[in-house]
């Protein structure tokens, strides 16, 4: 396997255009699932139809399916982001609830210790979903709220977008070119 296999659940959280920018610049072969209440956001906040979500992707899974290839531990991955991810479907995962294509891929993650990362895009948090991200954290996963940086000296939303999907291809292991690095300039 040359390229990586990364697996990109959407749900219904605020948040889609980080998705979006995901699906435009990372190079990988993308599995993708959107959640069913995703859509609507993806529509509301972008423009754009959830199809032309589906259209950035190599490879597009029903979120009912659970049977689909990428299930099953055999399915081998190198990460999994679930970008946004739901306060729902943080606390599902962190339940071990795993009735959605989407959770079940979480679920899979988790019990073979590959990387899972979830990008919750929520504020305040409540002590409930602050216990549900330790339960997550210890399991292994890790937890990249959507913040931006500021030391990067935004001059747009889509400066901010860029840090944060910079990082998330980061803990991807994914070069891109989206983020400015702490004192870059003083490299040699």
């Amino acid at each position: 396997m040359s390229e990586k296999n990364v697996i990109l659940g959407i749900t219904g959280a605020s948040g889609s255009i980080l998705a979006q920018r995901f699906l435009e610049t990372a190079r990988c072969d993308i599995h993708l699932v959107i959640s069913s209440n995703a859509g609507t956001v993806i529509e509301y906040e972008t423009g754009r139809k959830e199809d032309d979500f589906k259209k950035l992707a190599k490879h597009v899974y029903d979120d009912r399916d659970v049977a689909a290839r990428i299930s099953s531990g055999s399915f081998i991955f190198d990460s999994m982001v679930i970008m946004p991810c739901s306060m729902n479907t943080l606390a599902k995962i962190s339940s071990g609830i795993a009735d959605s294509l989407i959770t079940r891929a979480a679920s899979v993650a988790l019990k073979e210790r590959r990387r899972l990362i979830l990008v919750p895009r929520e504020m305040p948090l409540s002590q409930i979903a602050i216990e549900n991200m330790l339960r997550l954290t210890q399991a292994g996963a890790i937890i990249a709220p959507a913040m931006p940086a500021f030391y990067t000296n935004p001059k747009s939303v889509d400066d901010m977008v860029d840090f944060m999907v910079g990082r998330v291809m980061d803990l991807c292991g994914l070069e891109n070119a989206l983020v400015k690095r702490w004192r870059e300039e003083e490299r040699d």
